[in-house]
Order: C-alpha cells, then structure tokens, then sequence
C-alpha cells in the first residue's frame, strides 16, 4: 500500500470505531470497510501502538484510544457558546423553540435551547435524552454516518424497538440529499419537528432541531427547512465543522 492509501484506510477504521461505544471486532471493522483482516490486523495495531486505538484482548474490544480523546479535548470549541446565538436568531424568525442536540450513538442528549414565543410552543430540559430513530434531530444525526455505520445502530435499536427499517433508511437517504429530516409525531403526538445535523471541527456530531405542534409544521416545514439550513451552515462555519461528508462548511 502507498503512504496516502494506508493513511485513508487508517482514518477509515478510526471513523468505523468512533460509530461504536461497545467496541468492534477485527472481523467487523474488516466487514464494514470490505478490506482483508489482515490488513485491519495490521493497522489496528499500529494505531493501538500509538494509542489512538486500544483494545483489552476480547472479542470485540477494538475502541478509540486515549490519544484520541486528548487530541479532541485540546481543540474542541465550546459548542454551546458558539451556538446560542444562531439558536436564539433562528428562534427569533421563527417563533418557535430551537434545539441544540449532541449525537451518542444510540440517542439524543439536549445541550441548548431557545424557547419560542408561540403561547403553545414545545419545550424540553437540557440535559434530557431522546432517541435517533423518530427523532428529527436523531435522523438527522445518522444520515450524517456511513450507511453501514447507521446500518448496524438501526438493526440494534430494531432489536427492542419496532419501527419499519426500510422505511427508515428511505428516510435517511432523503435527509442526506436534501439536509432536513422530519418527525410527524413519531415521538410525541401532536408534535412535530424539522431537524438538521452537522460536525464540528472535531467530527463530533451536532443537530438543530425546531419542535413545533404538528399543524403549525404542516404550514410552515417548507420555509422553516430553508431558514434551519442557512443557520446550520453558519454555525458550521463558525465552528470549523462540516454539513456533509467530505464537505466544508462555507
């Protein structure tokens, strides 16, 4: 392998294990990126070596490594600082309650919010969890992984959950070709949401999200998507992050 391949095959495989909080397999992160075990072998143990990856012997005990973490730690940006403004402007043209969401995985954990100032309006505490699979802000979120990647949290949630995968899927593909994924009160009847997600300068993933009641959503989904979009990109740039895979935010 050349230098530049070994170098984009090593990223692939940390991107693979930062989809995971439980660990992966040699055999799984082989599978995921179709690359030979032993090759995986190969550069995960590099990787380990320098502790960007660690592993405790097990089966499936490959996770990002401590290195990691402390190179994310020495240039993250106060999220919520950055954020609060461009929440409290799109509150602002809206009338509606923003939402500032962190990705984990499996679920939503409520960072920010800027209550509207509709007399009905929704409203919850930061701090709270939500889960990604009839969550705007949660679809959101994974249409920004690896389809694989979101593949594999689908079929887990799927486990204990009932929802329909396919019609799942066919959503996050929309969502990653347009930005906007919606819940029609999959979560809460009555309410409604548009939701939008980006990274920061670190990878991590954030998401926007205005809840509503489902007959304002009805009336205003087109025009608020156009306005949650302008704003994610700002903000994106403000936080040296990206809207896309591969895509700078500008």
């Amino acid at each position: 392998m050349s230098g530049i391949q070994v170098i984009s095959r090593a990223a692939a495989v940390l991107r693979v294990c930062k989809s995971s909080n439980e660990g992966l397999s040699l055999g799984g992160i082989a599978e995921t990126l179709k690359l030979p075990r032993s090759t995986i072998q190969r550069i995960v143990g590099a990787l380990v070596a320098e502790g960007l990856l660690q592993t405790s012997g097990s089966a499936r005990s490959i996770k990002l490594g401590p290195e990691i973490h402390a190179l994310s730690d020495a240039h993250r940006v106060n999220i919520v600082e950055v954020a609060h403004p461009f929440l409290k402007s799109l509150s602002e043209e809206t009338g509606e309650t923003v939402d500032l969401a962190l990705y984990k995985c499996d679920h939503m954990i409520f960072v920010d919010q800027v209550v509207g100032s509709q007399r009905l309006r929704a409203i919850s505490s930061v701090g709270e969890q939500f889960p990604v699979h009839n969550t705007a802000n949660g679809k959101a979120s994974l249409a920004l992984l690896e389809e694989s990647a979101a593949g594999q949290i689908l079929k887990a949630l799927q486990a204990y959950t009932k929802f329909s995968l396919a019609g799942l899927k066919k959503e996050l593909r929309a969502a990653r070709a347009n930005g906007i994924a919606t819940d029609n009160e999959e979560h809460s009847p009555g309410i409604s949401a548009i939701g939008t997600a980006f990274r920061d300068a670190t990878g991590t993933i954030y998401s926007l999200s205005i809840p509503m009641p489902t007959v304002r959503f009805k009336a205003n989904r087109k025009h608020f998507s156009t306005l949650m979009l302008a704003t994610r990109d700002r903000l994106a740039e403000a936080s040296g992050g990206k809207t896309k895979k591969g895509k700078e935010a500008h």
